[in-house]
């Protein structure tokens, strides 16, 4: 497996549970069991991402700008993980700030999918590509194996 096939795995997971919480309402069980999964998935794929896909890419004139576009997205998702977080999940504000969520997301994974893969490939040998899918993978479970299963929201509720 290459780090492209590994990354975009990781991209439908995460455009599923979106998708998903998109129709759930209010404090149902449905979006009480899929918030926590894809706050989840976003961090474990955005911290894996970003030490074997990322950062091997900032040091290339080629894809500086676009490792470092990447790198900013991600702290926008985090951003509104963050508010989500603070926001009581039966109030019209979740769920508008969940759309805005899975919008960012959705542009991010195109990004990554349309264009960096494409000039990454120019940068990544076939051998580099499945090394660094190897430690992605490896990564991802590491991390998810220590990831808290329940994080305190980040201050108070908001309505």
């Amino acid at each position: 497996m290459n780090i492209y096939k590994a990354i975009k795995e990781d991209h439908d997971i995460q455009r599923d549970l979106c998708d998903k919480l998109l129709k759930t309402s209010g404090e149902s069980k449905e979006r009480k069991e899929l918030w926590p999964e894809l706050r989840k998935e976003l961090e474990v794929h955005e911290v894996a991402e970003e030490r074997y896909f990322y950062s091997p890419l900032i040091d290339t004139d080629s894809m500086q700008e676009d490792a470092r576009h990447g790198m900013a997205e991600h702290h926008e998702i985090d951003e509104l993980i963050q508010e989500l977080e603070a926001t009581k999940m039966d109030s019209p504000h979740w769920l508008a700030t969940m759309k805005k969520l899975s919008d960012k997301v959705h542009h991010h994974l195109e990004d990554e999918e349309e264009e960096f893969f494409g000039k990454a490939k120019k940068v990544y040998t076939q051998k580099e590509s499945e090394e660094l899918a190897e430690n992605y993978k490896k990564s991802r479970e590491d991390y998810k194996k220590g990831w808290p299963e329940s994080i305190p929201g980040s201050g108070e509720e908001v309505e």
